[in-house]
């Protein structure tokens, strides 16, 4: 299989730039995270960065490896894909900027659900591109937990 260089550079640079505008957004509104009591096991301030640099690009990654198949139901995920990555947009805002754990939640576990049903469709396009969201997915229930310790203990 050739790749296909405009499609894997879109399938990047669209998920970058999302974390991108959602962190534009709430740049001036992340230290209130700082003043908030944490659940245990919350990681350094530093360490969101990075982890989401590596999710974004393993979402784009992913995304190209269905984006380039002919199956049917590459609509399907590309639709599910696509609400995710809005979820995941709309996350920040509404915990940092709003400064709202309880419906930061409520968007957290919709975005889970939508990510479990993309999941369970790329699995059947490509198991490649289905394990390669696993991280993201781990990382959006670990976020849920820190989310809703937040919440509590707030």
């Amino acid at each position: 299989m050739q790749i296909q260089w405009k499609k894997l550079l879109l399938s990047l640079l669209i998920p970058i730039l999302v974390g991108l505008l959602s962190s534009f957004f709430i740049r001036d509104s992340i230290t209130s995270y700082m003043n908030m009591q944490k659940p245990p096991l919350a990681p350094p301030s530093f360490l969101f960065p990075i982890v989401w640099s590596i999710l974004y690009i393993l979402m784009g990654i992913s995304c190209y490896l269905i984006l380039t198949t002919s199956s049917p139901l590459r609509p399907k995920a590309l639709l599910l894909y696509g609400i995710q990555l809005f979820l995941n947009f709309l996350w920040s805002p509404v915990f940092f900027n709003l400064q709202s754990p309880f419906f930061a939640l409520i968007i957290l576990v919709l975005l889970w659900s939508t990510l479990f049903q993309m999941l369970r469709v790329f699995l059947k396009i490509s198991p490649i591109a289905a394990w390669l969201q696993v991280p993201y997915l781990i990382w959006c229930t670990f976020a849920a937990y820190l989310n809703l310790g937040i919440l509590l203990l707030n």
